[in-house]
């Protein structure tokens, strides 16, 4: 951040819109409010945080429906807000509990070697991403990798070679819980834009709730917050003339705001179906560069269970600890005929204030549309958990010390951010296979149209360190609101 200088007097405070109340837009209404700005949030939910929230279990527990990760905590400032706020964080060990595609629960050594495997070669796939970016063609995958990889991972003189082979390629697909998109979708070319800051990443155990009650409360002190108010026309600045020299946000309801400038962080998914709402059009290069970066779809199923009956040693002595995946199943035809593979994470060993018995499932691309769609045609709660009980059961019955009669699951809840329109029908940026100039979209995003006015932040305009992450978002709103800033003279000019 750079240093503040004298600020505005009140008699000359430029009238600052910010267009979303996420993290982003959070954050940019602190510094400009810092600065001397007059600051009005545009929110078209009725409360804050945007993809950062939380609800309550059937159980009385709080989730996090949004982000659960604390990514590269090492100089996070999400790390220093944890802290600061007492939030309770939680790590596992990095080695997973993996059923194979008949149900068999590996070893511990097996899953050892599988897993270590397939991040060896995911540890490859950056490093040649990183190295070699610009020849790489832009139609190649990441799974393309992976098969030309595994030959050498994986040789021809070990035992079992082809057996090998076909787990860890299964394995891959797991790729799709961390991004929200297909393996065989994922950019080669831009796979070292999805490698967030270095450091470990700590699952939020005790939620996100304090640290955006930490982050929101400077604007909810000195910001103008408009609740329910829904942007549907943005009219950029005209060089013409100084009476011009105004944005103006029309909203669904009528309302007409002038700013001097807006700052919109509103998500990728929404700008990609609203660019009809720029007048004028946005730049050429910057609508490209909207359309261009991939949105993802990932969502959430948390199950709960009146115990953690995972972590009670069965006849064999296992438990399952931390992660756990279910590959390709060939014993569950009938609700999930795709052989989608799942991952969850249980929350029975998080430090004992946060601890629930309950398991996260994260879904990915055509599963999670099938989740979601079929949640919404359901009529009444009871047919919704039938529905995501009998879809998931043939999963979480395999693990250690189930009974079916005791272990009945107690209640879930599930994310739709696809039916979210605000949150754009999806969710996460992500870098797609036939991209062609990802770094550079990044940076025209970043740099936004402040030539009409319109600066963006979010997820999709964090450095690159940080890209998709609530810590990137933090970030581009300090980055945006020091960049405004120095356009008025109040700090040094400050550079995207």
């Amino acid at each position: 951040m750079m240093d503040q200088k004298e600020s505005l007097s009140p008699t000359q405070k430029p009238h600052i819109g910010v267009i979303g109340a996420g993290v982003s837009g959070l954050r940019a209404a602190d510094l400009l409010l810092r600065h001397g700005f007059q600051v009005t949030i545009l929110e078209a939910r009725n409360r804050l945080g945007g993809r950062v929230h939380q609800e309550r279990l059937p159980n009385g527990h709080f989730i996090d429906i949004g982000a659960n990760w604390i990514h590269g905590a090492t100089n996070s400032p999400i790390m220093d807000l944890a802290r600061e706020t007492k939030t309770e964080v939680s790590s596992w060990d990095t080695i997973s509990h993996v059923f194979n595609e008949d149900g068999d629960f590996l070893t511990l050594a097996e899953s050892t070697y599988y897993f270590t495997t397939a991040w060896n070669i995911f540890g490859d796939a950056f490093e040649y991403s990183s190295k070699n970016s610009s020849g790489i063609a832009p139609g190649k995958s990441l799974m393309d990798f992976f098969r030309d990889d595994i030959d050498k991972a994986i040789p021809e003189t070990e035992e079992d070679y082809e057996k090998k082979r076909h787990i860890v390629l299964q394995l891959a697909h797991l790729w799709g819980a961390i991004v929200g998109g297909s393996v065989d979708r994922q950019s080669l070319k831009f796979l070292w834009l999805e490698e967030s800051i270095e450091g470990e990443n700590l699952f939020c155990a005790g939620t996100y709730r304090k640290i955006l009650q930490r982050i929101a409360q400077p604007a909810v002190d000195g910001a103008d917050i408009r609740y329910a108010t829904q942007v549907s026309e943005i009219h950029g600045k005209s060089s013409s003339t100084s009476a011009d020299k105004i944005v103006k946000v029309k909203t669904t309801d009528g309302q007409v705001f002038d700013f001097d400038e807006v700052v919109l962080t509103t998500p990728l998914g929404w700008l990609q179906k609203n660019l009809q709402s720029f007048h004028p059009p946005l730049p050429d290069q910057l609508s490209k560069a909207i359309r261009s970066i991939g949105y993802g779809c990932l969502e959430k199923v948390y199950i709960s269970f009146p115990t953690a009956f995972w972590l009670t040693p069965d006849a064999n002595s296992r438990t399952t600890e931390g992660f756990c995946q279910w590959l390709s199943p060939t014993y569950a035809l009938d609700t999930n005929p795709a052989r989608w593979s799942n991952e969850a994470v249980e929350l029975g060993s998080l430090p004992p204030s946060t601890a629930h018995p309950t398991l996260l499932f994260y879904i990915y691309g055509p599963e999670s549309q099938h989740i979601t769609s079929t949640l919404r045609s359901l009529p009444t709660q009871d047919a919704k958990n039938d529905f995501v009980f009998a879809f998931f059961q043939p999963y979480y019955a395999r693990l250690p010390s189930f009974d079916p009669d005791s272990c009945r699951p107690t209640g879930f809840f599930a994310t739709d951010w696809l039916g979210d329109e605000w949150a754009g029908n999806g969710s996460y940026s992500n870098f797609q296979v036939g991209l062609e100039e990802g770094d550079e979209d990044i940076r025209t995003m970043r740099h936004g149209a402040p030539e009409l006015g319109i600066w963006m932040a979010g997820e999709h305009t964090a450095p690159f360190d940080a890209l998709g992450t609530v810590g990137g978002a933090y970030r581009s709103g300090e980055l945006v609101a020091n960049r405004v800033a120095g356009v008025y003279g109040i700090v040094d000019a400050v550079t995207e």
